[in-house]
């Protein structure tokens, strides 16, 4: 068979060959060109959430206990500054190229610091010396100078401190000091007391660096914990100064610490390099071996498993579709040259002539579209995926064989009228559908029951969604016929023809395939659209159980007036305070007698204003009735949680317990349970919240420590100048005056917290598969719809062509038309949107999506909007399907239908 002959067929039949070219090409720069942009945008993901985390988690950290000088002349700080680098070259290669930064650390315990300047405040002090070599780089003196390395035993020891700690101490250049040993574990005992001199005093050139990260920091001073005890700080010394004091006894501890770039890892290296993080701490021999990397690499590894198992929905919808497609036009390509291969049987030609003959025709065409394709698809930036290359040369094998599978599967013999007959389909046929509706049911409930291995794309929940859209467009084709039926026998009493004409061969239209593959389409462009909406919906209850409100100002304690400052700020209309207290112990009684239970977390709220507040803000919360009371009394309403309702049942107190509150115990009484409340973090399973507004009076009135404000156009910088204020006016006019100044207040809009629960991690990559496969499974979906009005274009020619001639005008012929397609077209988008609906109800247990909600669980429901959009796309099917039939007309046009058409 030449090439030539196979050119000229192609060319005969230029249509239909550049249809089924289309369709390959688009399916190989699908199979190459997705996986690029997902795992591009994953990549982005990746290094956006490393970014976002603290620059600390990236860190290999390899220490030592206290070790001792042996008194044999050696050098303890030479010999371990030399494993630095070692230490790098025997990590794996995949780590070791991640290192971009190390450095090495050693420090003694903490011992004792005596001198005037701290007993003129009489400060407690226990200070630890550290060599930190690059500190002169890393910072910048204020004052004074550097420990010189050149000093000999009988100097004193020379110490720089950070000019927050010398501050803090009431230390300076030339304070004169006594250290004593560290009480270290050892024969001898405790070292002998050195003379210290402060010589210098730094601040930090950059606080950020990776430099002073490391534990506990030099740059400040650790406070302490309780009565009596010191404070801790470190000082920075020479490595010379170390080396003489271990050989006097002193302990020293060695650390030596690595940080990995974040740009160089790689989403597709993140399972091996949390191996390798692994098994670098089994093999740390006998060092201490700390790392964080692996947290922030499983939690991201956790919502790759997520969302490749949402996008292995959506893809294998979409690829089902393309395969419906594919299918359907290599059946209108072989019914067109149907006269051609049963004329080549009848002239005594094999079964597979035609086959070999469509089989050259497709590795002329659709190999090098297949080929054009894959190249295209393999321009999108991002990494390919592994399996994309056998992905792809599977799907050219299946594309290339449609057209010669269609082709044996063609009937040579005479046509028969089917359009002027109602079709009855066999038992054999009737059989296999129900067989395949009975198989999606069981899937279903196979995959439920089973549940989901996460990160696997599990072949049973790929088919399941394809198998419930297919069983759907069955049911629908079996159904859908009858009230046609009777439409017609009521159109047929009526004056007109359309009506009748239209109803009566819409009734026997028989498009099996188009009709699953627009259901399919469809279906996965709905899933996309209801599983997103549920997903931005849940985000928005996140983010409202972090700011109830359009604005959340959080301290220490605030004045009250401050809530009346707040709302005399440009664009606030309401503010409301609450009080929050972790650490709390329930009690039985008024004089505290421990209940003997765990400790909770007490949250205060004006009921009503806050009722009013969240309405206001237009924020997805409830405020339960318990808290919205005037006052009664006896003991307060209380919303607690699960844990802490059954704590108190289970001692009888369910009706009458105490909680403090800074430094007051109230009583209470169980009125409601909750899972989670606002304001309250999602990992807080303790809690009681009581009604500020009902509160009994006492000598102190409770102070707030945050405030929430509704409103529009929030300045941020002025709600904290005014928390702020709140603050500094709170420790001034109380009774005991802070020492320090506090910590600037938290400001948090609703905006900002629901970008955060929205951004990072892999939410990209999810936004881009929905919004892909919405747009996908819709042009889809009308493409299918075209091979609908395509697949009995024919019969309908003729029919139109034999009505004109007797009368019918161009306006009766396309209200024909709409009454025939009309249905059809209906029909099928509003079952496939119906299957996209109900998948997400079906699939959301095993589908992971709380990955993308920050663990919140994701509540999938009726989305209206789902309704707007199949009455909009079925709008536009219909219309392109009149477009399609007219300009399918105009092509064959209908004087020649009758003399072109075989039964005519």
């Amino acid at each position: 068979m030449s090439i030539g002959a196979v050119a000229r067929r192609v060319r005969a039949y230029g249509g239909q060959f550049l249809l089924l070219a289309a369709l390959a090409a688009v399916t190989l720069a699908l199979i190459a060109g997705v996986p690029r942009l997902v795992n591009g945008r994953t990549e982005a993901g990746l290094q956006s959430f490393l970014r976002s985390q603290p620059a600390t988690v990236r860190d290999v950290t390899y220490a030592t206990d206290t070790i001792f000088n042996a008194g044999n002349g050696t050098s303890l700080m030479e010999a371990f500054a030399a494993d630095l680098p070692r230490l790098q070259d025997e990590m794996p290669p995949p780590v070791r190229a991640l290192v971009d930064q190390r450095w090495f650390t050693a420090e003694t315990d903490p011992g004792r610091l005596t001198g005037p300047d701290l007993a003129a405040r009489n400060l407690l002090v226990d200070l630890g010396l550290r060599s930190m070599p690059g500190v002169a780089e890393a910072g910048r003196l204020t004052g004074g100078r550097w420990p010189d390395p050149t000093a000999t035993a009988e100097d004193p020891v020379e110490i720089a401190l950070a000019a927050e700690v010398a501050g803090k101490l009431n230390l300076r250049v030339g304070s004169k000091l006594t250290l004593a040993g560290p009480q270290s574990a050892t024969p001898e005992g405790a070292p002998d007391p050195v003379r210290a001199l402060v010589v210098g005093v730094f601040e930090p050139r950059d606080r950020a660096g990776g430099f002073w990260d490391g534990l506990p920091q030099a740059l400040r001073v650790i406070e302490p914990i309780g009565d009596a005890q010191p404070f801790v700080a470190l000082g920075v010394v020479d490595p010379a100064t170390l080396d003489r004091l271990s050989a006097d006894g002193w302990g020293l501890r060695f650390a030596w610490r690595y940080r990995m770039g974040a740009s160089g890892i790689h989403a597709v290296d993140a399972d091996r390099l949390i191996g390798d993080v692994d098994r670098m701490g089994r093999q740390a021999q006998g060092r201490a071996f700390t790392q964080g990397l692996d947290i922030p690499l499983r939690q991201f590894q956790d919502q790759v498993a997520s969302v490749r198992t949402v996008l292995a929905v959506s893809a294998t919808g979409a690829l089902g579709a393309l395969a419906g497609l594919v299918i359907l036009a290599a059946g209108l390509t072989v019914r067109r040259r149907r006269t051609e291969f049963t004329l080549l049987r009848a002239r005594g030609g094999a079964a597979l002539v035609g086959a070999r003959r469509s089989l050259s025709e497709s590795l002329l065409v659709l190999l090098p579209a297949a080929g054009a394709g894959f190249a295209l698809g393999n321009l999108a930036p991002g990494p390919a995926a592994e399996s994309a290359s056998a992905a792809a040369v599977a799907a050219t094998l299946l594309i290339v064989l449609a057209l010669p599978l269609a082709t044996l599967a063609l009937p040579t013999g005479v046509a028969q009228r089917r359009d002027l007959v109602t079709m009855r389909p066999s038992a054999r046929r009737i059989t296999m559908e129900a067989g395949l509706v009975l198989l999606a049911v069981i899937g279903v409930l196979l995959l439920r029951r089973r549940g989901l291995v996460p990160g696997v794309v599990d072949p049973l929940l790929v088919s399941v969604p394809v198998l419930l859209a297919v069983a759907a467009a069955v049911l629908t084709i079996r159904l859908y016929p009858w009230p046609l039926r009777l439409l017609g026998r009521l159109a047929a009493r009526t004056r007109g023809s359309v009506a009748f004409l239209g109803s009566a061969r819409g009734a026997r239209a028989v498009v099996t395939t188009p009709l699953v593959v627009v259901v399919l389409a469809v279906a996965s462009a709905a899933f996309c659209g209801v599983v997103a909406a549920g997903v931005e919906a849940s985000r928005d209850r996140v983010a409202a159980r972090q700011v109830p409100a359009d604005g959340l100002i959080r301290g220490e304690r605030l004045a009250p007036d401050t809530g009346a400052e707040l709302a005399r700020l440009p664009g606030v209309r309401r503010a409301s305070p609450f009080l929050q207290e972790a650490g709390q112990r329930l009690a039985t009684d008024e004089d505290g007698t421990d209940l003997r239970v765990g400790e909770v977390s007490v949250l205060l709220v004006n009921g009503p204003e806050l009722d009013a507040l969240v309405r206001d803000a237009d924020v997805p919360v409830g405020v339960p009735d318990a808290l919205l009371g005037s006052g009664d009394a006896g003991p307060l309403p209380a919303v607690v949680s699960p844990a802490v309702a059954a704590d108190l049942a289970a001692a009888g107190r369910d009706g009458s317990a105490f909680v403090g509150v800074q430094g007051q115990r109230y009583e209470f009484r169980v009125a409601a349970r909750a899972d989670s409340f606002p304001l309250l973090r999602g990992e807080t399973t303790r809690f009681v919240v009581l009604p500020w507004q009902q509160l009994p009076r006492r000598t102190t009135d409770v102070t707030p420590t945050g405030f929430l404000v509704a409103g529009d156009r929030l300045d941020v910088s002025e709600l904290r100048r005014v928390g702020n204020e709140g603050q500094r006016r709170f420790a001034r006019g109380g009774t005991i005056v802070g020492r320090e100044q506090p910590l600037d207040v938290e400001v948090t809009t609703w905006t900002q917290a629901r970008r955060q629960v929205g951004e990072g991690g892999v939410n990209a990559v999810l936004g881009f598969g929905f919004t892909a496969g919405a747009v996908v499974g819709t042009a889809l979906g009308l493409l299918a719809v075209a091979f609908v009005v395509l697949a009995g274009a024919r019969a309908r020619g003729q029919a139109l062509s034999q009505l004109r001639t007797l009368g019918l005008s161009r306006g009766q012929s396309r209200g024909l038309l709409l009454v025939e397609l009309g249905p059809l077209v209906g029909v099928a988008v509003v079952t496939g949107a119906v299957v996209g609906a109900l998948l997400p109800l079906l699939l959301n247990p095993v589908l992971g999506l709380s990955a993308f909600t920050g663990g919140a669980p994701v509540e999938v429901a009726f989305e209206p909007r789902l309704v707007v959009g199949v009455v909009v796309l079925g709008a536009v099917a219909l219309g392109f399907a009149i477009v399609v039939e007219a300009l399918n007309n105009r092509r064959t046009r209908l004087g020649e239908a009758l003399r072109l058409g075989e039964e005519s």
